[in-house]
């Protein structure tokens, strides 16, 4: 590894300036915040004798002597273990394995609360896909519930998938004050290649394949504890958060239930002791996540052609730390970004084949030659960035870092950025006379990137597949599904609809989709326009489309537009959707004040409204009310 940082790319250098800059009211206001609940107290210090003998009351009398001291860290346990979902059932004994290794270290860690988790491949297509998006809010707001005893000196944060990560991260920042490490799970070994996934899914939709072959295709894909193998949104959280130091190096995608992962608990629990003021190196949240990690994270998504979901949680995410950014930026820094990974649903290979291939370690070691990302960022590890080109080795049982591979393994899985498999990073945003939106073309083929067809609207995905099986859409064809935003029914994850567009495409026909919800984390082989804004329930120019207007898609120019005379554009009325099936059932109706509160997906489609943003907006309302 050079000794030497290099130069930073001069995009990556003002992506992260204008951040900094557009941000600097708002973040100075949240660090203000942060250092002010830093002084009035970080732990259980601060509680009376009789709060404080409520916080230890259950625990053994090792614990509560310890706790009594008050000169040792103490550490809060957030967790989103449940045994239904394979991601999190590892979970399950990470609680006693932290509090063990706190007690060698002369601290203690207490279980503060568990945090809902809900799995998108398991409400694919149901109704209770709807909560999906709300879930991570949720997952904020219970984090903090966990957190508000002010018992304690850090936080373990123990999620693994989509809007998980995310929520955990919103309520990190909102507890900035804290010192912060995200322990994650680890992925399943592989099981069915997922060209033969891909292969079975396309046959029954096409009612060539038997529900019986449909789900021991499923059952052979995912068949363990661990996540999911593609390279969705739950991999992309991993990466991320090591991206942004706040996993140690390595950790990321290591299997679960393995010698090396439970080393890797130990010690993200003793590292957490160090990083607390007991333990005499503070690094608090705050002080650690700044405009320099975000970018760090979004370079790392576009890098490996991960999910496009974070094109919402990203934006809410830096939010919370105080922090704005755009879809111009993901599209600025996509154009300097090459794309180093191939992984399903860009390749044949799964993330254990990253892992193998070379995994984070070299990631980093290429991202950080070429100037991409920022090494000199503070993280859990008690280093700078540059320590994660190390990988974790165990030995005789103990663990260590040493350096990472200088050259990737396989080179069909992971290449160098000398030789990427494209230039950029495959993510870019779309413009025109029917909003804005982000498209995700790493992999679609170049020759499926740009559709000019007449569109067919659906308002709820269901009716596709009956138009699909009654043959209307044997033909080019742009399918809107409108009525999808987080306004109209909680902003649903798509992937239904994948398998049968597919078809189309095999078919020869030129197909896209357009939509205000979410297709996200496995979206593959068809030109997918998601996320429009604003949405059509909230006077989004896709309500005034009608059945066979004639929309162009072109993923290349990022260009998304209806082909009409402007005047009658613009006289169009807007079309009101029949909402009322999406608002009652599977616990929907709780949901209706999110659905109200809920912001546009550019800006992150979040209920929370603008953190600091918003207090800054208010202040400088009432300096003009008393100008006036």
């Amino acid at each position: 590894m050079a000794s030497t940082t290099p130069a930073l790319n001069p995009t990556v250098a003002d992506v992260t300036r204008r951040i900094r800059e557009r941000s600097s009211e708002r973040r100075a206001l949240y660090e203000s915040r942060m250092a002010d609940q830093h002084r009035r107290g970080v732990h259980r210090g601060e509680l009376s004798c009789g709060n404080l003998a409520h916080g230890f009351a259950a625990c053994g009398e090792t614990d509560k002597n310890s706790l009594k001291l008050m000169n040792s860290a103490n550490l809060g346990i957030i967790s989103a273990y449940n045994d239904m979902l394979s991601a999190h059932q590892p979970l399950e004994t990470f609680p006693e394995t932290i509090k063990a290794a706190a007690r060698a270290m002369g601290s203690t860690a207490q279980f503060a609360g568990g945090v809902p988790a809900m799995c998108d491949g398991v409400t694919q297509g149901q109704p209770g896909m709807e909560l999906s998006l709300f879930s991570r809010d949720v997952i904020a707001m219970a984090t903090a519930v966990g957190l508000s005893h002010n018992m304690f000196d850090a936080a373990l944060y123990l999620g693994v998938c989509d809007k998980i990560v995310p929520g955990l991260f919103i309520a990190a920042a909102r507890f900035g004050h804290l010192p912060a490490m995200f322990v994650p799970a680890g992925p399943m070994p592989s099981g069915l290649p997922n060209k033969e996934k891909a292969r079975i899914r396309q046959l029954f939709a096409e009612g060539k394949a038997s529900r019986e072959d449909l789900l021991e295709a499923e059952s052979q894909s995912y068949h363990s504890p661990g996540t999911c193998t593609f390279y969705g949104t739950a991999n992309s959280n991993q990466l991320m958060m090591e991206m942004m130091g706040l996993h140690l190096p390595g950790t990321s995608f290591v299997n679960p239930g393995t010698e090396m992962r439970e080393a890797l608990t130990r010690y993200a629990t003793e590292q957490a002791v160090r990083n607390t003021e007991p333990g005499g190196d503070y690094r608090p949240f705050y002080k650690q996540i700044d405009e320099r990690a975000i970018v760090n994270a979004i370079v790392g998504l576009l890098a490996s052609g991960g999910s496009t979901n974070h094109t919402l949680h990203l934006v809410a995410m830096a939010a919370a730390a105080g922090l704005t950014i755009t879809w111009e930026d993901f599209t600025d820094l996509s154009a300097v970004t090459p794309s180093l990974m191939q992984v399903y649903p860009n390749g044949q290979a799964d993330i254990n084949h990253f892992q193998a291939a070379g995994g984070m370690s070299y990631l980093f070691r290429e991202l950080l030659a070429a100037g991409l990302i920022h090494g000199d960022i503070p993280t859990v590890f008690g280093t700078d960035l540059t320590a994660y080109t190390r990988e974790p080795f165990l030995e005789e049982g103990k663990l260590t870092w040493r350096e990472g591979p200088e050259k990737s393994l396989d080179e069909e899985v992971l290449r160098g950025v000398a030789a990427p498999f494209a230039t950029t990073g495959g993510l870019t945003v779309v413009d025109g006379n029917l909003g804005r939106g982000v498209i995700k073309v790493s992999a679609v083929k170049p020759e499926h990137r740009v559709v000019e067809a007449p569109i067919r609207i659906f308002e709820d995905q269901n009716d596709l597949k009956g138009a699909f099986e009654a043959g209307d859409l044997d033909r080019d064809v742009i399918a809107v599904v409108r009525f999808q935003g987080p306004k109209a029914n909680g902003m649903p994850e798509l992937h239904k609809l994948t398998p049968y567009l597919g078809v189309l495409q095999d078919r020869g026909y030129k197909v896209a989709l357009v939509t205000d919800g979410r297709m996200s984390g496995a979206s593959g082989k068809v030109p997918a326009a998601i996320h429009i804004s604003p949405e059509a329930l909230d006077g989004g120019p896709l309500a005034k489309l009608r059945d066979g207007d004639i929309v162009r898609l072109d993923a290349d120019s990022g260009s998304l537009e209806v082909k009409i005379d402007a005047h009658e554009w613009a006289e169009r009325e807007l079309r009101v959707g029949d909402l009322d099936h999406y608002h009652v059932g599977l616990g929907r109706e709780l949901f209706g004040g999110f659905r109200h509160l809920a912001m546009r997906g550019e800006e992150g489609a979040g209920v929370f409204g603008g953190f600091e943003a918003d207090d800054l907006a208010r202040q400088e309302s009432q300096i003009h009310e008393d100008d006036a």
